[in-house]
């Protein structure tokens, strides 16, 4: 195998850090995680504390009077700390050995005193060129730059009093939850830690609709241009959106059904009002995921169409070349037959019009109207488009 085709594969592949026939629970993290930094976010119906960059003493203390704290930390390259937490709030060795290897799929699980969540976030990238330009050359740049589609796992734990999500790298799309927090009176304040975990993971599934909306616009450009200007390229650009739309929909799936688990499990520590929300957000990955299987679809069409329009352009060329053959068969007869070396002196036979003093210009004037006669007919035939 060529080193090319190791790399390939090594791209797709998973590696799991635990050696076959570790300790269940066993953390070991990722070389080159990035360094963990928690932040810590506190409140109650009318008191709100924010920590952006907490302390593990400060994670780990109680507070009294009892408020709902949301621990969020960024990067698993930290082991004390994630011992830490999983010992001060009671987490499962089993569901911090999920947040530390990342290639999990979407999935919940009830433990003892507390429930675990993993969903897959997408990370924020770039929108489409906003630079004025003309119509082939935004449909070109934006083309280049679809292949761009990454997620990173988001581990959430749900307690009684606590939410702690554990991300992969800083920045998420938690952003609008924060402000929320901070809105003195608000009535998110006056609801349980369970409704934070689901104004956290529909913030997740939410934030998908501006990828795809964005993978739309991608594949009705692709569209035009197979059409209109088909390349090689084509076929290139085509296998990526679609292997693009296939890590979306495998990054979706599994929270439908992870949603399914949740609205089916009858745990204390999800109240019936909560329920209600979260059968919204179930709601939204259904839609989401028929908007994937959609563009997908028109993707699979694309490879069609790209051949169809090859096709399509090769026949045209081939057309335009057979007319011009055709219109110089008989001229090139003609001059086939006046090219050759009789001698009109010899006989009377032998060419006699090349004494002719409008041979010439009859020969040109017969071979003008053969050639128009010949456009006339292939027009008439609608052979000219």
């Amino acid at each position: 195998m060529s080193h090319a085709s190791r790399r390939k594969r090594l791209r797709y592949s998973h590696r799991r850090r635990n050696p076959p026939g570790s300790a269940p629970g066993t953390l070991t993290v990722d070389p080159s995680a990035r360094p963990s930094q928690a932040s810590l976010i506190a409140y109650q119906a009318q008191t709100y504390h924010e920590s952006p960059q907490a302390a593990i003493d400060e994670l780990l203390q109680a507070s009294t009077p009892p408020e709902i704290r949301w621990v969020n930390v960024e990067g698993l390259g930290d082991v004390k700390l994630l011992q830490s937490l999983g010992q001060r709030f009671g987490l499962h060795p089993l569901a911090l050995e999920d947040a530390v290897n990342v290639h999990q799929r979407p999935k919940f699980e009830d433990y003892q005193g507390h429930l675990f969540f993993i969903v897959r976030m997408p990370l924020p990238n770039s929108s489409s060129p906003s630079t004025p330009q003309s119509p082939g050359a935004a449909t070109h740049n934006s083309l280049e730059e679809m292949q761009r589609f990454h997620s990173e796992q988001v581990s959430i734990y749900l307690g009684p009093q606590f939410v702690i999500t554990l991300q992969e790298l800083p920045g998420d799309t938690f952003t609008s939850v924060r402000k929320r927090l901070r809105t003195e009176g608000s009535q998110f304040r006056r609801l349980g830690a369970d409704y934070l975990a689901y104004t956290l993971i529909d913030s997740v599934i939410d934030a998908y609709f501006p990828v795809l909306e964005h993978y739309g616009e991608l594949v009705e450009e692709l569209e035009l241009a197979v059409v209109e200007t088909p390349s090689p390229n084509d076929i290139l650009k085509i296998h990526a959106l679609k292997r693009d739309l296939l890590s979306i929909r495998r990054a979706l799936w599994p929270m439908r059904d992870m949603l399914s688990a949740i609205l089916r499990d009858d745990t204390p520590l999800i109240q019936d009002s909560t329920r209600l929300y979260l059968r919204d957000c179930h709601d939204h990955t259904i839609q989401l995921i028929d908007m994937v299987e959609t563009y997908r679809e028109l993707t699979s069409g694309l490879v069609d169409i790209h051949l169809s329009s090859v096709s399509n352009r090769m026949n045209e060329v081939m057309k335009v070349l057979t007319i011009i053959a055709t219109i110089f068969i008989p001229l090139t007869f003609i001059s086939g037959i006046y090219g050759m070396n009789f001698d009109p002196a010899a006989s009377p036979w032998n060419m006699p019009e090349l004494r002719s003093p409008y041979g010439y210009v009859s020969v040109i004037a017969a071979m003008t109207v053969i050639a128009a006669g010949l456009l006339g007919w292939f027009k008439y035939k609608g052979w000219l488009g």
